[in-house]
């Protein structure tokens, strides 16, 4: 939309939180600005496998609400391939759990336990489901694209502060994600680092989450052109460069699970810093010079998965704000 501008809200953060946010503000009507250092393609959702599930995100009531309306929005993005968005069968399996209800069960279609004969050896249950799969390159550009075409802006400059960021707005929301540690100076705020590889797809369509592989995490989300395979979740290591070791690693526990890939053709080793927090911050806050402030962040490796939740609840406490 381009009617009437009710107020200028400037987003900080062109990842997937930031750029779902600055839609949702656009489409109430704000004039729009994202702030970030980097360009979409350089964040960590850019990194991200980017399969509907939560992750390292709490607490559990409110991410299932938040990643539920997300699912929704998704169903209808898949619709139209330009989004990069598609609806994909898949499996979590489990090695030490209880195959019991999961808690995200109700979010999810096509739900159903793994027969005994689906699972690899040391499994001791799973289940199979469909969700939203998002190819990030195209999903990201897709959201950009969105977001200009209904008259936000990005702008490419590093701020020190939110202050800063938000000079000549009504309102600010806070989308920096591990970088809140220092612009909204919380320390509860830490690195979740992911490091993944993206290698040629050999014939792959379904997704498959090992959590509790005994080797490490493991996932495969094959998508139209590769297959993106991971991973880790190393808490409170900063370095974004990959790491060969860990990238042989990610390699040998994927093609154990699914022997197509041994041999496939490496096309890239990637590395991303989730934002963990005990919990989502997702609240409004008034900044030192009176400046109305949301902040959106602290969904360790659910941004994807909640992210058009939280874009709407963050819409509507601007708005409240301004109200």
């Amino acid at each position: 939309m381009r009617g009437r501008v009710v107020a200028r809200a400037v987003v900080v953060g062109c990842g997937v939180a930031g750029l779902s946010a600055a839609i949702a503000l656009r489409e109430r009507g704000f004039g729009v600005r994202v702030v970030a250092r980097e360009p979409p393609e350089r964040t960590t959702s850019a990194v991200a496998a980017a399969v509907w599930y939560p992750y390292r995100a709490y607490p559990e009531e409110r991410v299932l609400s938040w990643g539920a309306r997300t699912f929704e929005v998704f169903r209808g993005l898949a619709a139209d391939p330009r989004t990069g968005v598609r609806l994909g069968e898949g499996v979590e399996l489990l090695r030490r759990s209880a195959p019991g209800e999961p808690w995200w069960r109700e979010a999810v279609s096509g739900f159903r336990r793994c027969r005994e004969e689906e699972l690899p050896p040391g499994c001791r249950g799973g289940y199979r489901f469909v969700a939203p799969v998002a190819e990030m390159p195209a999903y990201l550009a897709y959201l950009l694209g969105r977001l200009r075409g209904a008259g936000g802006t990005l702008e490419l400059r590093e701020v020190s502060s939110l202050e800063e960021a938000g000079e000549g707005a009504d309102v600010v929301v806070n989308c920096s994600g591990v970088w809140a540690r220092e612009l909204a100076q919380d320390p509860s705020v830490f690195p979740i680092r992911g490091q993944i590889l993206r290698v040629a797809n050999p014939g792959l369509e379904r997704f498959v989450l090992d959590e509790e592989n005994p080797a490490g995490l493991t996932y495969i989300v094959p998508r139209s052109g590769d297959c993106v395979l991971g991973g880790t979740a190393e808490e409170g290591r900063w370095s974004t460069e990959p790491d060969p070791a860990t990238a042989e690693a990610i390699l040998r526990r994927c093609s154990a699970l699914e022997p197509r890939l041994r041999g496939a053709r490496v096309l890239e080793h990637r590395a991303g810093l989730r934002p963990g927090r005990p919990e989502v911050r997702l609240e409004l806050e008034e900044l030192p010079g009176g400046t109305p402030c949301v902040h959106n962040y602290g969904h360790g490796g659910s941004g994807v998965t909640l992210s058009w939740g939280c874009a709407e609840e963050a819409a509507a406490l601007a708005g409240a704000a301004l109200s």
